[in-house]
């Protein structure tokens, strides 16, 4: 058994793991990496193997970082299944054909711009940019997934088979547990995904794994120690208050899956509560809106406060307040109104998306507040809110930034150092090594030497295309 590292290595983005089992291939996910534009599009397009010798594919989660290059493999040859919890399968579909959507804009939106600059006789690309893939390559994917429940053992080939544990990161997240059989021999590894928190809105505890021989683990926050999820609806609320007092609009960036959830569930019960201003709150998202309705599918992995809702025949997703937002015309509508108003829409790392249209008509205006509500990536415009740059490019204008950048780690769907260190204890009495992933440099070199000080284990951080042998 082989196992090889071509993605979210040392970074957070473009997850993608190699493992050979008697010569066959499996992908431990296939996402999207995403970063600036000439890079990324190498990374996506260039496989560092035959997509049609991979034999199957297995998913942690549906986040794009963690499923969104599967319509590139299947276009280029990749022709096996894709195992996936249920609602993971079931969020893919609307996910991947949004993703599709965004660069079929993206390459109309250069193209057009380059047509533009050569009609005033200025310098521009001659060949046409092509999308990274299409709605059409986003569709024969679909085909392909074969779902499974949580907690079911599912053979593959060559004795292996996987089971997929509930890593609480989004609805259908998993830990995933392969185990390996040949010659009254086992291997066991343990392939986090990514790893989530307790007492989150919706999602349940992640749980606990057996005993494993190795785990590739996530470092997203490997340095950081995360505040008590507890004080989020304070926090919220305050950031709400305080901008509605001066007459402004609270912009939020969210990641149409989970985090929109999650954030429509803590102002439900706020605006229940009377603890925020009776003000419209707008989800300004075709994809979080088609999303939510999986989430109503899937209400057998909601946590018990989730359930509560339920049990007294409410919509957890719903209430007067809410104004759910498709059409486009009513998208630019809201650039007229007149706070205080809350939006909410994607992406989470304002790198496309309606989003982007909100920001640019409104960090110019210092009533107003950006809310923060998830991981930003290097070289992401969310990630130079964060930072407060003074200026920022929106559509290739520089905007000043004069809006008050709030952020809400609390709702944060990753574990923090201590809280990924409790989650693999269970896992860790036979445990020969641990691969960290999904984490940029200083974040997973703090997570290893916790973890060597602590369980005094072997721990690697793997560079790019670096192979290990599990034996």
């Amino acid at each position: 058994m082989k196992l090889i590292f071509w993605g979210a290595v040392q970074t957070v983005t473009g997850s993608m793991h190699e493992l050979r089992v008697d010569g066959r291939r499996y992908l431990l996910d296939c996402g999207l990496y995403q970063g600036r534009r000439k890079e990324a599009w190498e990374r996506n397009t260039n496989f560092p193997f035959r997509p049609d010798s991979v034999d199957a594919v297995l998913l942690s989660h549906a986040h794009i970082d963690h499923s969104g290059n599967l319509p590139t493999l299947v276009r280029q040859g990749f022709s096996g299944p894709i195992h996936a919890t249920e609602a993971t399968a079931d969020l893919c579909g609307p996910m991947l054909r949004d993703s599709a959507h965004l660069h079929e804009k993206d390459a109309e939106y250069l193209n057009k711009r380059a047509q533009r600059r050569r009609a005033l006789n200025l310098e521009a690309p001659t060949e046409p940019v092509q999308p990274l893939y299409t709605v059409a390559d986003a569709e024969a994917v679909l085909p392909l997934f074969r779902p499974a429940p949580m907690r079911t053992r599912v053979p593959l080939d060559d004795g292996l088979a996987w089971e997929a544990y509930d890593a609480g990161h989004i609805l259908g997240s998993a830990a995933l547990l392969l185990t390996w059989q040949n010659a009254g021999k086992r291997i066991r590894l343990v392939f986090s995904g990514d790893v989530g928190r307790k007492n989150l809105p919706i999602t349940r505890d992640p749980e606990e794994l057996p005993p494993a021989d190795y785990l590739i683990l996530e470092s997203t926050y490997g340095a950081r120690l995360h505040k008590p999820a507890e004080v989020v609806a304070d926090k919220l609320a305050n950031v709400i208050n305080r901008t509605c007092a001066r007459g402004g609009k609270i912009i939020v960036p969210a990641f149409a899956v989970g985090r929109a959830q999650q954030l429509i569930l803590l102002l439900h019960e706020l605006a229940d509560a009377g603890r925020i201003p009776s003000i419209p709150i707008f989800l300004d998202s075709p994809l979080a809106v088609e999303i939510t309705q999986v989430f109503r599918k899937h209400a057998e992995l909601y946590d018990d406060e989730t359930r509560r809702f339920l049990a007294q025949g409410q919509d957890p997703f719903q209430f007067p307040r809410l104004k759910l937002i498709k059409d486009v015309a009513e998208s630019k509508a809201l650039n007229d109104l007149r706070g205080p108003f809350v939006v909410i829409a994607a992406s989470g790392m304002c790198e496309a998306g309606r989003i982007l249209h909100h920001l640019k008509n409104n960090i110019e205006d210092p009533r107003n507040t950006v809310l923060i509500t998830g991981f930003q990536a290097a070289n992401t415009l969310g990630r130079k809110l964060v930072d407060k740059l003074p200026e920022v490019s929106i559509f290739g204008e520089p905007m000043r930034l004069r809006a008050e950048v709030e952020t809400l780690n609390e709702l944060s769907g990753h574990a923090d150092q201590q809280e990924l260190l409790a989650w693999m204890k269970p896992i860790t009495p036979a445990l020969k090594r641990v691969f960290l992933v999904h984490g940029e440099p200083a974040q997973a070199e703090a997570l290893a030497r916790a973890i060597r000080e602590r369980y005094d284990l072997d721990v690697v951080i793997p560079t790019r295309g670096q192979s290990f042998d599990l034996v």
